[in-house]
């Protein structure tokens, strides 16, 4: 054991050790990138064959990679893509970074992960660092992935090194990136935890040791479930606002004044990306199998799954004000993706609003300065050239997205109405405003 463990110390930190990073999305890509930079060379792999394609030609598909050191990473072929797991069998370490999204019925879907587990015990070998990156429920490392990698008749904390160390990738942070957040991770032995702290330590400024992968699971959900439910009770008072006639954004604003007791959260037309929507419901899952009901999980969930409909009910009174109904009028759905300045669609409230709209036969359009067009419900929608004769012939204007690169005054000096989800109107008075 001692031989394998300083084998490796040795190699990492000679930068000798060979990395494999499985799934090549938001996570997996800069988390290879990183690797890269501090001198050691990966292969990233994806059954997604355009991706791999993409690297292998240095094409950036993600708009927080830095072109530079990313062609520089390939051009040295020191990064590379690959659809073949048996490269697998010539690594040090494998990082595993695979979607883990919900089912219909919001029940967590970890195939991705049992796929990619079993893709690495087929070609694993001794003397291995096997990390799980995907968010999953607390659990899942000891008791779904372990079992599959000692079937190869290796033993956990001797032949082999398992390890949970949950993302915290940012999409569009220009503060926060890998190197200086905090990396959480817990092993099945403390031998894991150990190489696992020293493998990190040397990419990463603090790596911060729990005592087991169960521990690190549930920190992951903690850190979204916590996001979750003070967005769910900021949406919930914008409702409240609404209803007493108050601005939701003065409140808040003024509750910031506060220097203690008080962490300020924004509402919003719903909740988007890949984590915030999805991991509580892995948290309110696992829970339910031990006869035990998430209460704030679920009625959080519930709160910010109802934004787009309470988002739809304002365009509608707003609409009515006109002496319109929405079936009929044209809607420009302002900024589709679910976060400014950055081009990920995932769960992004914004198609919600659009669906339920064109469902009430509103004719939809949509503008966005970063994505250009995308499918949704099997129909191809393209972004509209924002001008002052497209506004002017707009019903009204629906801000679900607050790019920065948009000219806002412009929009307002042109538009009919605008219903402001995100509050870049909060200060300005205007009958043509309304806001959450």
């Amino acid at each position: 054991m001692a031989d394998i463990y300083y084998t490796l110390r040795n190699k990492i930190k000679n930068r000798k050790l060979k990395i494999a990073v499985i799934g090549l999305g938001y996570v997996g890509f800069p988390l290879a990138l990183e690797f890269v930079k501090n001198g050691y060379n990966v292969i990233g792999i994806d059954n997604n064959k355009k991706k791999v394609d993409s690297i292998n030609k240095s094409s950036s598909y993600l708009e927080d990679i830095d072109e530079s050191v990313f062609k520089n990473a390939v051009n040295s072929k020191r990064l590379s893509a690959t659809d073949d797991f048996s490269v697998i069998k010539n690594v040090d370490c494998i990082s595993i970074c695979v979607p883990t999204p919900l089912g219909k019925t919001k029940d967590p879907d970890i195939s991705y992960v049992l796929n990619a587990a079993d893709n690495v015990r087929k070609f694993m070998k001794k003397g291995q660092i096997i990390i799980l990156e995907s968010t999953t429920y607390p659990g899942t490392t000891r008791e779904l992935i372990l079992p599959k990698f000692e079937k190869s008749g290796l033993k956990v904390g001797r032949d082999f090194f398992l390890v949970f160390s949950p993302e915290r990738i940012d999409p569009g942070n220009k503060e926060f990136n890998i190197k200086n957040t905090p990396k959480i991770l817990g092993g099945v032995t403390k031998k894991c935890t150990k190489i696992g702290k020293y493998f990190y330590s040397e990419i990463i400024d603090k790596v911060v040791e729990v005592s087991s992968p169960e521990a690190a699971e549930m920190v992951k959900l903690l850190e979204n479930t916590f996001r979750s439910v003070n967005i769910a009770l900021v949406n919930e008072v914008a409702i409240m606002c609404d209803r007493l006639s108050l601005n939701v954004w003065e409140v808040i604003d003024s509750a910031c004044t506060k220097p203690f007791g008080y962490m300020k959260f924004y509402p919003g037309p719903g909740l988007g990306g890949h984590c915030i929507p999805i991991d509580p419901h892995y948290l309110s899952w696992k829970l339910k199998s031990l006869n035990y009901r998430a209460r704030f999980v679920e009625l959080a969930g519930e709160v910010n799954s109802e934004m787009p409909d309470f988002v739809v009910n304002k365009i509608a009174d707003s609409l009515n004000k006109q002496k319109k109904s929405i079936k009929g009028s044209k809607i420009l759905i302002f900024g589709v993706t679910y976060k400014k300045d950055v081009s990920d669609l995932r769960e992004s409230p914004a198609l919600d609003i659009l669906t339920i709209l064109e469902k009430k036969g509103a004719i939809v359009q949509f503008y966005d300065p970063i994505i250009s067009r995308f499918m949704l419900n099997k129909k191809s929608y393209k972004s509209k050239e924002l001008s002052k004769n497209l506004l002017k012939n707009i019903d009204c204007v629906v801000i679900t997205t607050d790019h920065s690169s948009v000219d806002y005054k412009f929009v307002l000096d042109n538009a009919n109405i605008i219903v402001d989800t995100r509050g870049v109107y909060k200060n300005i008075k205007s009958k043509k405003i309304v806001r959450l």
